[in-house]
Formats: structure tokens, C-alpha cells, sequence
């Protein structure tokens, strides 16, 4: 069985099956968003290798991403401190896409605090 060559095609068809998640653009590059929030997108930097792809997350998971499989995943200095990991999409599989892209979509469409209020109260 030949292994499928991934790219923004296939990122793009399994991620648009999710819920709300629209096609975009981010620094110009394509993307996919969710409340206006992104969830994934081709990085535009060019300290990521090519045929990469960012992939928001919380920290916690980023983490564990690296440690566990830093051939696959990997940041560089002008993404380190953001929400996001760089995956190399040769290295994946159409089943580990969906399961990052889900975990991106529950990242970027939890609950979060509610907004700070103004210091000024309206009158």
C-alpha cells in the first residue's frame, strides 16, 4: 500500500469535518480557524522546514509532543512561548492529523475566562 504524501489538501478535508472550523488564511499562508481563532495553518516563518504545519495546543501537550517524538514534532525560536507545535506532515499519518486537529479544536473552542472589565464603568 503506497503511503499517502501529506500536504494542506488533506489537512484541509479533515479538518473542515470538524465542528465550525473554516478555511482562512493566517499571514497570508492558508489556514483553518474556529471562532476566528486558529487552529491550524501553514507556517509562514522561515525558521519551520518546509512542508510543516502548526498546529495549536495548549502547553502541556506541546510538551509531551516533543519529548515523546521530536522527529515528527519540533519548534523553533520564533515559536517557542506560543500555543503551538510544528509537525512535520511527511512523518504523520492521516489518523495522527485527525486526532491533532481535534485536539487543536478542543483547545481553541474551550471555555476560557470571561473578558476583564474596563477600568472606567460606563455612565
Amino acid at each position: 500500500m503506497p503511503k499517502i504524501k501529506m500536504n494542506f489538501d488533506i489537512v484541509r478535508d479533515i479538518g473542515l469535518k470538524l465542528p465550525g472550523v473554516v478555511e482562512s488564511t493566517a499571514f497570508g499562508a492558508p489556514a483553518l480557524k474556529v471562532q476566528g481563532k486558529l487552529l491550524a495553518c501553514i507556517p509562514s516563518n522561515r525558521s519551520a522546514e518546509p512542508e510543516s504545519l502548526v498546529v495549536r495546543m495548549d502547553f502541556d501537550d506541546l510538551a509531551e509532543l516533543l519529548a515523546a517524538e521530536p522527529d515528527v514534532y519540533y519548534v523553533t525560536d520564533h515559536y517557542v512561548g506560543y500555543s503551538a507545535v510544528l509537525v512535520r506532515l511527511s512523518r504523520v499519518t492521516p489518523d495522527t492529523l485527525r486526532d491533532l486537529l481535534g485536539m487543536a479544536h478542543k483547545f481553541v473552542t474551550r471555555k476560557t475566562a470571561p473578558p476583564r472589565t474596563s477600568a472606567r464603568k460606563r455612565r
